[in-house]
């Protein structure tokens, strides 16, 4: 069965020609718009050929977008997924297009300072409210294990990192060590969404608001901090590295200082404390791993993007970050 004749069996009223249309620029999960004359649809699919184990699940993103319909996080509407290889080739779930502004450059080229500084507060109250979310009673016990969250995720990148590995990166291999080795977070569990940056926000047409959270591959219960030091790498990283923010004019341009945009994050969510050096090591390091995993599938042809090969030389450059912060070479 092809896909037009699967959704319109699956979902009733679809009128018109079915229009199917590749959704430029992400790394992982191939996704694509799916038009109808009365609907706009998106469907998420696992790329094609071999993958890691228990990368590119597609069903865990159904899961908690489902979970997540009714909260104070606002998320596009799961509508089904399919789990076998008929129709598409991989497993796929299928959801609601949300209509709105998606910014890939942390500079927000074309906004307001004012706006800015908005959109950046909006970013830090909509992680605040993720991690405020009652797990336990959005139906997602199981969706990860309790405790020993960082632990576990170390060891996890890190065996994502050997079955990857294509090329030498000794660096990487160092960091790995260090975080073994300085391992001392402690057991805090939230809903983690595992890739909170200001790429995966969909903010209003209009206005400084967001209307929706994307992209929640990498979504797990875990250590709210793991999060805020993953959202805050723009501010250690350049424009050239996944389009950070060191170097520019943050006065100018509206956008707060980190001190500041983790402030209001601590205030919303009740915590005293900042962010430890070891969070902003463990985000780079999974970065980094992330990136010499595209790098690798890249080389063998099963990139889900043309300029994969491009973004995982970062791999490299991610690495060499986490080393400065372990040195104290970083501003923090």
């Amino acid at each position: 069965m092809c896909l037009d004749a699967f959704l319109r069996n699956a979902l009733n009223g679809l009128a018109g020609h079915m229009t199917l249309e590749r959704i430029v620029g992400g790394q992982s999960n191939p996704t694509f718009f799916v038009n109808y004359e009365n609907r706009s649809l998106v469907l998420r699919k696992q790329p094609p050929l071999e993958i890691l184990p228990s990368a590119h699940a597609v069903d865990r993103e159904y899961r908690i977008l489902s979970a997540l319909a009714d909260s104070d996080v606002p998320v596009p509407r799961a509508i089904l997924f399919h789990g076998e290889r008929d129709i598409v080739g991989t497993p796929f779930y299928i959801m609601e297009r949300l209509e709105g502004r998606v910014f890939p450059d942390c500079s927000l080229p074309g906004i307001s300072p004012s706006e800015r500084h908005e959109m950046y507060f909006a970013m830090a109250e909509m992680m605040a409210r993720l991690h405020q979310i009652d797990w336990k009673a959005v139906g997602l016990e199981g969706y990860g294990r309790p405790g020993n969250y960082i632990e576990r995720q170390i060891a996890r990148w890190t065996k994502q990192w050997q079955l990857s590995k294509s090329r030498e990166n000794r660096d990487l291999d160092h960091v790995v060590s260090w975080l073994t080795n300085n391992l001392s977070a402690t057991d805090e569990t939230t809903i983690c969404h595992g890739d909170f940056r200001l790429g995966n926000l969909m903010f209003h047409r209009l206005e400084p608001r967001i209307v929706g959270v994307l992209d929640w591959e990498l979504s797990t219960l875990g250590h709210p901090l793991a999060d805020v030091a993953f959202n805050c790498l723009a501010w250690h990283t350049l424009p050239t590295e996944y389009g950070g923010l060191l170097g520019l004019d943050f006065a100018a341009l509206g956008i707060p200082s980190e001190h500041d945009y983790i402030a209001h994050y601590s205030r919303l969510v009740g915590r005293s404390t900042g962010v430890p050096a070891f969070y902003y090591v463990f985000a780079l390091f999974r970065m980094a791993v992330i990136f010499e995993g595209i790098f690798a599938r890249a080389r063998a042809g099963n990139a889900a993007a043309k300029n994969a090969s491009e973004v995982g030389s970062l791999g490299v450059a991610f690495s060499r970050r986490a080393l400065e912060v372990i040195s104290g070479k970083t501003h923090r």
